[in-house]
């Protein structure tokens, strides 16, 4: 199916056409035959992007082949500017990571450094269950962890975690995910900065927005909106994995004030980006119809699964992102593993929040299928 007629068909939803009649073009339009099966299983656990990376991405770096023998410092100062430019700040508020990770890492490493030369203690914040790479980088540095786990809507109890960290007797380091994985819902900008604009030299946080690209709720305001008003004690991480599907070339970026970036640039490792990775990056940033097409595909799947969970009667948070947080009846583990004896792959559970299971959003044509067989689960009494 082409770029234009998804456009055309996925735009009609907005314009009242039910539902099922745009699944069907779709999938009627697919010409290459849908197979699942042992060698070609249906992957829906990893938040990846099943339409791949732009075309113009490809392009980008099959015409960089001919100079990786080059270290890839320039299109890695190309890709900074680029950055910079997009946010209407300098190349001085961006730090350039292998992935987002690396920046998270060398952040909570920037900060463990901190502590230590000012002899103060350290803790993590963070809720529970969420995005845990912050809590992993954490363990090895003596860092205290606390988790909160989260209220019974599955948002986040930020009361509880303010009060840990005013409470606390040292440096805290706030991880938010937002939206968060693995219940893709957005903490709304006005429950954020009632905490976040109280500044303090005792409080860090790391705002973690690998799925901004895909919130289209006016609730969410990017906290990269603090940092362009001059905050200094947080610093904001995106991807390239996500909506611009290059998780396989492992490029990300933060954005912090300049004093923020220094210090932590200290701590990432030297000629962390490839120059494929880079030059990828830098075409699909300007490709604003492949950033359309995906977002309108994310959508699409999106409306496919609400529809059949509605349908099926089974609970789910609401989505923001590139997944999707359901309740499934009966045992996560075993769900699981039906799903993979069916050769779709699915999401783990994520306690404490028990009975939920994330599932990834693949193209339509991949969630039509998954629907399928989740139908085929509730007349086993599966589901």
């Amino acid at each position: 199916m082409d770029r234009r007629s998804f456009l055309k068909s996925s735009s009609l939803i907005a314009g009242g056409l039910a539902l099922n009649s745009v699944i069907n073009q779709a999938v009627a339009q697919n010409k290459s035959p849908f197979i699942i099966d042992e060698k070609h299983p249906l992957l829906l656990n990893f938040n990846e992007n099943s339409l791949g990376m732009s075309a113009n991405a490809k392009q980008a770096i099959i015409a960089a082949l001919p100079g990786s023998f080059r270290y890839p410092d320039d299109a890695r100062s190309e890709l900074i500017t680029h950055l910079g430019e997009l946010y209407r700040l300098s190349d001085k508020h961006v730090t350039i990571g292998n992935g987002s990770s690396e920046t998270i890492q060398a952040t909570v490493a920037m900060l463990a450094n901190k502590a230590r030369k000012n002899n103060l203690k350290i803790q993590l914040v963070t809720p529970d269950p969420t995005f845990n790479y912050a809590e992993l980088y954490s363990l090895p540095l003596g860092i205290e962890i606390t988790k909160v786990p989260l209220k019974s809507d599955l948002s986040f109890d930020l009361d509880k975690m303010e009060q840990l960290a005013n409470d606390f007797n040292g440096l805290t380091i706030i991880y938010i995910c937002n939206p968060n994985n693995p219940t893709a819902m957005i903490t709304p900008h006005s429950q954020l900065n009632k905490w976040m604009t109280k500044v303090s030299d005792k409080q860090f946080f790391i705002v973690d927005e690998a799925y901004a690209e895909l919130v289209e709720d006016p609730n969410f305001v990017s906290a990269i909106e603090l940092v362009k008003q001059g905050q200094n004690n947080l610093i904001v991480t995106r991807t390239f994995s996500k909506i611009f599907a290059l998780a396989g070339l492992r490029v990300g970026y933060g954005i912090a004030s300049p004093d923020v970036i220094a210090t932590v640039d200290e701590f990432v490792s030297i000629d962390n980006t490839n120059t494929a990775g880079a030059i990828a990056a830098i075409a699909s940033l300007n490709d604003k119809p492949f950033i359309a097409y995906s977002l309108k595909s994310n959508n699409l799947s999106r409306k496919i699964v609400e529809k059949a969970l509605d349908e099926l009667n089974l609970e789910y948070a609401p989505s923001q992102a590139n997944f999707i947080f359901h309740k499934v009846k009966g045992d996560v583990k075993t769900y699981k593993q039906r799903m993979a004896d069916a050769h779709i792959m699915v999401g783990r559970e994520f306690p404490p929040a028990v009975g939920w299971n994330r599932l990834t959003l693949g193209t339509p044509e991949e969630m039509e299928q998954f629907v399928v067989v989740l139908k085929q689960f509730r007349e086993k009494g599966w589901v």
